[in-house]
């Protein structure tokens, strides 16, 4: 039989991140991948590769979700950019309007070409009506310190004090992503799950973020997921999975590599 899995996110037109990292992180891990696009997001080579970001409407976003859920019976899902408070509440709808087994989300508060203030708006709504409704949420460094309420986080400790705290926010396991920004040799990620903390990591391969690699790490989530793994050993995988990536990275005209996923092997 096969796995799907269920995908609401933003596109991003090199190919590195977004949905089109989504959709083949469930390719390489056979799972068939359904999509909803929440947003576009366009690099603009004529402005330091600056972020050119374009909403989708809330009614084509519904529309969307109408369409998938009808065709298709999913109960796995991974969130990644959502982008404005209207998508926001349009999204939360839809994830209350039916059971999942597991929702994996990304928390994606702002990217580069939104105005500042927009990560307030976008920050407030998706902690209250998303991130309650989680299974997983895999913040990065800067979702970590906006969640945690946390100014500096420097250690291993720090980051799985913040874990706990954005726990208390509702998700059933945070997966706080320390990467390259935490001081050390090692990528490390803590896994909370309400009572203990799990260390990943792994030596660090360069000291620059790669593009693509926090929506590889949920998408790889979800779909061990989809096929029936469970928490801790889904979050193992997709560790290897996005390392496996980076060691292969994809290197273009941008100033930043992409994850290719294409490089893992069970």
């Amino acid at each position: 039989m096969t796995q799907l899995a269920y995908v609401i996110a933003g596109s991003e037109a090199t190919g590195g991140a977004g949905i089109q990292a989504d959709l083949r992180t469930y390719q390489q891990l056979g799972v068939y991948g359904v999509g909803t696009i929440t947003c576009i997001v366009s690099f603009d080579p004529k402005n330091d590769w600056a972020h050119r970001f374009v909403p989708v409407d809330p009614q084509v976003i519904a529309d969307q979700i109408e369409a998938a859920t009808a065709t298709h019976d999913l109960d796995v899902v991974k969130i990644g950019m959502l982008g404005t408070p209207a998508t926001i509440d349009v999204v939360a709808r839809a994830l209350r309007a039916q059971p999942w087994r597991h929702v994996v989300l990304d928390p994606v508060l702002i990217c580069k070409g939104q105005e500042a203030g927009a990560a307030l708006d976008t920050d407030i709504a998706l902690r209250e009506q998303v991130l309650p409704l989680a299974t997983v949420v895999t913040p990065n460094m800067f979702e970590t310190r906006t969640l945690s309420g946390m100014d500096t986080i420097e250690s291993v400790e720090d980051l799985a004090e913040a874990a706990r705290r954005i726990h208390a926010l509702g998700p059933r396991y945070v997966l706080a992503k320390g990467g390259v920004e935490l001081p050390g040799e090692d990528a490390v990620d803590v896994l909370f799950d309400g009572e203990e903390v799990t260390v990943l990591s792994e030596p660090k391969i360069g000291q620059e973020r790669v593009s693509g690699a926090g929506c590889t790490l949920a998408a790889a989530t979800a779909a061990e997921l989809a096929k029936g793994a469970d928490v801790h050993e889904a979050v193992r995988t997709a560790k290897a999975l996005v390392t496996a990536g980076i060691r292969a990275r994809v290197g273009a005209r941008t100033p930043f590599d992409s994850v290719w996923q294409g490089a893992y092997t069970a």
